[in-house]
């Protein structure tokens, strides 16, 4: 089940966003949770629902020729104009690659904010990243 969840997020592929931070490469995407099965959902601990999406974080050393994702310390926090808290990162290992998944809860139509600090495996950097996204709920 595991792999479906990595499948699901490598088909997110035309969503997914890239940065270079140094010779380290931060991958992140945005899915909303109905795209999950209900056993893929069940196994994270993720819930479903028509407002409610994962965002989703590699990091991997690019100038080291890695493919994989590599573990990292991170931490962040998620806004809109009403709502504001923590992430809370999951932690997902298959294989080599690692990567984090973090649920939330968004209001149709609305800009949701985020920022989160991260320090990749074999670094003593930790970098600063922030971006936002619109988010419509899907209608169920």
């Amino acid at each position: 089940m595991a792999a479906s969840l990595a499948l699901l997020l490598a088909g997110t592929a035309s969503a997914q966003q890239s940065q270079r931070f140094d010779q380290f490469e931060l991958h992140r995407s945005v899915v909303y949770t109905t795209f999950l099965s209900a056993e893929v959902a069940a196994q994270y601990g993720i819930t479903r629902g028509k407002d409610k999406a994962i965002l989703t974080l590699s990091v991997r050393d690019a100038e080291a020729g890695d493919t994989a994702g590599r573990p990292m310390e991170i931490t962040g926090r998620t806004w809109d104009f009403i709502h504001a808290g923590e992430l809370s990162f999951k932690e997902i290992r298959e294989g080599r690659a690692t990567y984090y998944i973090a649920d939330f809860e968004f209001l149709d139509r609305e800009w949701r904010f985020f920022e989160f600090r991260f320090t990749p495996e074999g670094s003593t950097k930790t970098y600063a990243y922030d971006f936002k996204t619109q988010l419509w709920n899907q209608g169920r």
